[in-house]
């Protein structure tokens, strides 16, 4: 495979991401979008994806693990299983990594250190034992001649927000504030303690937020990966009167009764806003000389088929979103919105739209300025 963990993320051109997050697993059901793995992989190919980002459910998936019941995080978003569910992630992950390997789509670990029964994401009581867990679940995928399917791994989607990093305590600062020096000193741990183990795998953490101020701070992780939306890079959500509820369906009503509309009175306006903030962390991948990768991105945070809800304006404003952080030269993996995957079928339907996104990916140059130059041959799959 083309873009092992050796050459990533210096690559000749950027990766072509798709997040399939815990919905891989979970959403295996008749008509759920993950029931039959080879037709959705195959599918994705076909839209030009070479790189995908996944939960192998590290707290979950040790050498004595055993099924886990799961709890649902929400109820009304279409990522993941919306009721309890009992799944077994090893022996799974082990199957589906040699799935992509086959189709040559090159996988990045992640974690949403999902809920279950008994919590075990609980026990994770300092950084060192944070990246413990992934030096585990490394070790076991080596054993299964896997690792070479994976590409990096992110210690924590989106630390320290307290829905996926329960185990850490951010207080004064908000739980989703990662740019705390309490945040840093964890992340920075737990990255140095994983690469003391696993120094041939490229390691990040991935966040929300911004804060132009950190800069060089960041130059721990081998690669950035901020989460960048429109919607959060402006007070759009507040503008429609919308929400992040995850039980109950009033943040759906208001992108539906609102959303639209209001980014069309203006779209300059907003896309300049999403502008901003891409720039914004290109200047701090230049600070801190890391390249960036992206997987969540562009539009809104969350979206779905129902009344009201084109998506229209949603892939307008992802292509534009690719667009701009193509033109930094800062990215080495992009992600065309966090809605590629079989489970929005208004999203996934449009062939052409994603081949034309993942086409300006895969032929854009990666050209961080001052970075190391690209390793000879070192480009991405397919």
């Amino acid at each position: 495979m083309n873009a092992s963990p050796a050459r990533f993320p210096r690559l000749a051109h950027p990766l072509a991401f798709a997040m399939w997050d815990f919905s891989w697993l979970e959403r295996r059901g008749p008509g759920a979008g993950y029931e039959d793995w080879s037709r959705a992989l195959d599918e994705l190919g076909e839209r030009g994806y070479n790189a995908l980002r996944i939960d192998p459910y590290p707290h979950l998936a040790g050498p004595d693990a055993s099924p886990a019941l799961l709890e649902p995080v929400w109820s009304v978003h279409d990522w993941g299983s919306a009721e309890p569910l009992q799944v077994n992630p090893l022996p799974a992950l082990v199957e589906f990594l040699g799935l992509c390997r086959d189709r040559e789509i090159t996988v990045g670990l992640s974690t949403w250190f999902r809920k279950d029964a008994g919590d075990r994401r609980l026990r994770i009581t300092s950084p060192e034992a944070h990246a413990r867990l992934w030096c585990d679940l490394v070790s076991q995928l080596r054993a299964q001649d896997v690792l070479d399917a994976v590409c990096y791994v992110d210690l924590c989607n989106e630390f320290p927000g307290e829905l996926w990093a329960p185990f850490f305590d951010n207080r004064p600062d908000s739980s989703w504030n990662c740019m705390s020096e309490k945040a840093l000193q964890w992340m920075e741990a737990a990255v140095r303690s994983f690469r003391t183990a696993e120094p041939g795998i490229p390691v990040t953490v991935s966040v929300v937020g911004y804060n132009p101020s950190v800069r060089e701070r960041w130059a721990f992780m081998d690669f950035l990966e901020p989460h960048i939306w429109m919607s959060q890079s402006s007070d759009f959500i507040e503008r429609i009167g919308g929400n992040y509820n995850n039980f109950d369906l009033s943040g759906y009503e208001a992108l539906a009764a609102r959303g639209e509309s209001t980014y069309r009175a203006d779209p300059a306006h907003w896309q300049q806003l999403l502008c901003a903030r891409i720039e914004g962390w290109a200047q701090i991948a230049r600070a801190c000389q890391r390249p960036i990768v992206t997987t969540e991105c562009w539009a809104v945070v969350n979206y779905r088929e129902g009344p009201g809800l084109d998506w229209g304006w949603i892939k307008e404003l992802c292509e534009y979103g690719v667009t701009a952080a193509l033109a930094t030269g800062c990215w080495s993996g992009i992600a065309t919105s966090n809605f590629c995957g079989p489970q929005f079928p208004g999203m996934w339907r449009d062939v052409a739209w994603h081949r034309r996104q993942t086409q300006l990916i895969k032929s854009a140059r990666f050209a961080l300025p001052g970075a190391p130059s690209p390793q000879a041959g070192a480009s991405a799959p397919r």
